[in-house]
C-alpha cells in the first residue's frame, strides 16, 4: 500500500527522474492530474492538485512510461514494482 505524504511524492518524482524524466509543475487545463508532453520526457503535473491527485496522477503513469531499470537502484526498482502492484490492486 503506497501512503500519501509528501515524502512519497517525493519519491516518486525521484524515480521519474532517475529514469531520465523531467517533471514539472504548471496550470493546465488537462483533465487528469499530470501528462507526459508528446514523446518527450517530460512530466508534467497539475499543481493545483491536491496530495492524493498528484500521487495518483503519477502512479498512473508508470503504466504508460518505460522505465530503463539500469538507471535504477535498488530501492528505486523496489518502489516502482510496489507502484505496479498497487495499481493491479486497485
Amino acid at each position: 500500500m503506497i501512503t500519501l505524504t509528501n515524502h512519497t511524492l517525493e519519491k516518486l518524482e525521484q524515480l521519474l527522474r532517475s529514469g531520465g524524466y523531467r517533471v514539472r509543475y504548471e496550470k493546465g487545463n488537462f483533465k487528469t492530474g499530470a501528462c507526459v508532453l508528446q514523446n518527450s520526457k517530460v512530466v508534467v503535473i497539475n499543481k493545483f492538485s491536491n496530495l492524493e491527485s498528484k500521487i495518483q496522477s503519477i502512479i498512473d503513469l508508470f503504466t504508460e512510461l518505460e522505465l530503463d531499470y539500469q538507471l535504477l537502484d535498488e530501492k528505486q526498482v523496489a518502489l516502482l514494482h510496489q507502484v505496479k502492484q498497487t495499481k493491479l490492486q486497485l
